[in-house]
């Protein structure tokens, strides 16, 4: 804890969606919490406004060339500015930094998730890619350095407080929850045509565009799979996915007795937000408690796999180990962008993962220059496949 008695944020992504929520969240408790640095990687509009109204004492903006835009706020808040990686890896390990948001979406978070573990920080995870690409390093650097992690995604958030007080000895499986998507019960012929303004609309959360994909194709539960081992430490055959619908029970624990243990909340992400900043300590705050006095359903489904195989291609690379998450995780992103481009169309995400994955080799994770090269080797595999016509 910092010499204020409040708890010193810096954000990773702050101008994404998750950063701008957990600013939003941290202006309602000005006594507990002080936004001490601030890092984005294009949107100096917005990054400008939140060095107005925040003042940190650091911000960083990932293109060099942006940095003349903070000037005039940064002069006035008087903020240091840093441009470029090393200034994003300065926010991560800022010595004023009790807890670091690492919000940064897909491989761009993954050093700084990681210098920020090397610090010893408490870091509030938001990047699940950073755990996909690379937990064993992760988990290596907490061991190390005595930082601690805390999920900021609803279904680990959920999983995380499920386990409060049990040991993994008592743990049967652990349980994911998937709304679906927007795609849950549209026939399976016609998902080839379905368009990227389709995928966008997502039925219960807002998120960034990336996200929305993942969850509308179940990649983004896939990767959760994979988070969840190396958060909590089961094998992939402990850790299942479920749909449903309503996004109510956000994740659940099967322990060993048979007793299941659920975590209930409304679709705010703010509420995962305020448990990883505050943990170990709750406190009132902006999220409501669902209303229970309303009638509700709840509905659980198994996950249809012809619907969904980005899933089963993430438990393969969950089992196959080494450099193969990072690989699936680089293609996925490729593969998304070239949907949104309409380079590939929706089923072509999962073709084009699938592919890439056949072709890698994978090696064991040494450093993280090990991840690194296979993610960038992955990328150049999946735009090889797309110049050569992509799904043909």
């Amino acid at each position: 804890m910092n010499d204020t008695s409040r708890r010193g944020v810096a954000l990773l992504g702050s101008t994404g969606s998750i950063g701008v929520q957990a600013l939003d969240l941290i202006d309602h408790f000005p006594e507990r919490f002080e936004v001490v640095a601030l890092a984005a990687g294009r949107n100096s509009g917005l990054l400008a406004q939140q060095i107005a109204k925040h003042r940190p004492r650091l911000v960083a903006i990932g293109d060099a060339a942006r940095r003349r835009d903070l000037e005039p706020a940064a002069r006035q808040a008087r903020s240091e500015i840093v441009a470029g990686p090393d200034g994003i890896l300065a926010v991560a390990s800022h010595p004023a930094a009790d807890v670091v948001l690492a919000a940064i979406v897909g491989a761009a978070g993954l050093a700084p998730t990681y210098r920020a573990l090397r610090a010893g920080k408490v870091v509030a995870l938001a990047n699940k890619e950073s755990l996909v690409m690379a937990g064993p390093l992760m988990r290596r650097a907490l061991a190390e350095s005595g930082g601690s992690l805390v999920p900021v995604d609803s279904e680990h958030s959920a999983l995380h407080q499920c386990l409060r007080g049990e040991t993994i000895d008592e743990v049967r499986r652990l349980i994911l929850t998937a709304s679906g998507g927007p795609f849950r019960t549209r026939p399976l012929h016609e998902l080839q045509d379905a368009t990227p303004e389709e995928a966008l609309r997502h039925p219960v959360w807002t998120m960034g565009r990336k996200i929305t994909i993942d969850s509308a194709t179940l990649m983004n539960k896939g990767l959760e799979v994979i988070e969840a081992h190396w958060l909590f430490g089961l094998p992939a055959e402990r850790i299942d996915v479920v749909l449903h619908p309503q996004s109510s029970v956000h994740s659940m624990v099967e322990m060993v007795d048979g007793s299941v243990i659920c975590q209930m909340g409304v679709a705010d992400m703010r509420g995962p937000i305020q448990y990883a900043l505050g943990y170990p300590t709750r406190f009132p705050g902006p999220v409501p408690a669902p209303d229970l006095s309303q009638p509700r359903t709840l509905e659980f489904f198994p996950v249809e796999r012809e619907r969904f195989p980005c899933l089963d291609l993430a438990y393969q690379a969950l089992r196959a180990g080494g450099t193969i998450p990072a690989a699936l995780s680089a293609a996925n992103e490729i593969a998304v962008q070239a949907f949104l481009d309409r380079r590939i169309g929706f089923l072509g995400i999962a073709d084009l993962v699938g592919r890439v994955l056949e072709r890698h080799r994978s090696d064991p994770i040494a450093d993280l220059e090990d991840v690194l090269v296979a993610d960038r080797a992955a990328r150049r595999t999946a735009e090889a496949i797309l110049a050569k016509g992509g799904e043909a």
